[in-house]
């Protein structure tokens, strides 16, 4: 894969890597129902030249939309050490986090136009540098997902550790292996059919977008594009759209429009999504649990900031929109 890591600044270097107290690594095992990996981000949104900095990336969003659900949650993470009052978002609301200080910060600029929110330009703002595997603690958990923002991240060596770990119960959002920096700007990359291969293979639940999808397959038809993916190893592959939702299984495929009346919070939409479905899909067949993502995540789009509405707004969207 042809990226360049983001430069990470000389200054504020840390040289030894922790967990942030009081969440001390410990030897037993630790329950969980979803533990998410990535960076958490500082981002800037802008649409039509407005500008707005906010909190980013599949932890936070699908954290604290996880969150709302009920679940017990963890997440992993890197980040500035001057940034670290930024967790205080997971303490309160009892996610437990494991923290470890990076360079600098992870954050993507996202560049939007109100015409049309389904597509978006980026510039870097910072890179918190590859995640170990001595720093990630030991997870009984029903899912582990693979959050990632950027391209360097997750090394196929720490995939490959996770999937060995956790077998049937990997997830993992593809952007973190195709979009990277280049000519100074973040772009998506194409895979070799080794390196498809290689990636999607080893996981059971797999996020895309719609520009994602085609980048993956060639392909213009969502229903497609999940049926090739399906090919190579996962057995859920959600795809998010203008549209809706798509969910595509080895036999079966379903979809469900988002009924959102703005898209203001168009970012986090696929963290959302993904973290919603595999919550419900603990206790749910695939297609009510891409019917409660598809309602929650229509209701997280009319907010800039990740969903904190009380679940009986998803029911009651449900009942109104998808009966």
């Amino acid at each position: 894969m042809k990226f360049q890591p983001l430069q990470i600044k000389k200054d504020n270097f840390l040289n030894n890597n922790f967990i942030l107290k009081p969440f001390i690594m410990v030897k037993e095992v630790i329950e969980f129902d979803i533990v998410l990996l990535g960076h958490i981000a500082k981002d800037i949104i802008e649409i039509d030249g407005a500008s707005k900095s906010v909190l980013g990336g599949a932890v936070y969003y699908g954290g604290l939309a996880g969150n709302r659900m009920g679940l017990k949650l963890a997440i992993i993470t890197r980040l500035n050490q001057k940034d670290f009052q930024i967790l205080d978002s997971f303490k309160k609301n009892n996610i437990r986090y494991f923290a470890y200080p990076a360079k600098e910060t992870s954050g993507l600029k996202n560049i939007y136009s109100s015409q049309n929110m389904e597509y978006r330009s980026y510039e870097p703002l910072g890179f918190a540098g590859a995640f170990k595997k001595e720093e990630i603690p030991d997870f009984d958990t029903k899912f582990f997902v693979i959050g990632s923002i950027i391209a360097g991240e997750i090394d196929i060596e720490l995939l490959e550790y996770l999937h060995n770990k956790y077998n049937s119960r990997l997830g993992l959002d593809i952007q973190g292996f195709i979009r990277g920096l280049k000519s100074n700007k973040i772009q998506y990359f194409s895979l070799t059919e080794n390196e498809k291969v290689e990636i999607i293979s080893k996981v059971d639940f797999l996020k895309v977008d719609e520009t994602e999808a085609k980048v993956l397959t060639n392909l213009s038809s969502i229903s497609k594009a999940g049926k090739q993916l399906n090919n190579l190893g996962p057995k859920e592959v959600l795809i998010t759209h203008q549209s809706g939702i798509n969910l595509s299984l080895k036999d079966k495929s379903y979809f469900f429009p988002w009924k959102n009346k703005n898209s203001v919070g168009r970012t986090g939409r696929g963290d959302t999504a993904f973290i919603s479905y595999l919550g419900s899909r603990i206790t749910k067949t695939p297609e009510d649990s891409l019917k409660f993502s598809a309602a929650l995540t229509s209701l997280k789009m009319e907010s800039i900031e990740p969903f904190s509405l009380p679940l009986s707004a998803v029911e009651k969207l449900i009942r109104e929109e998808y009966s």
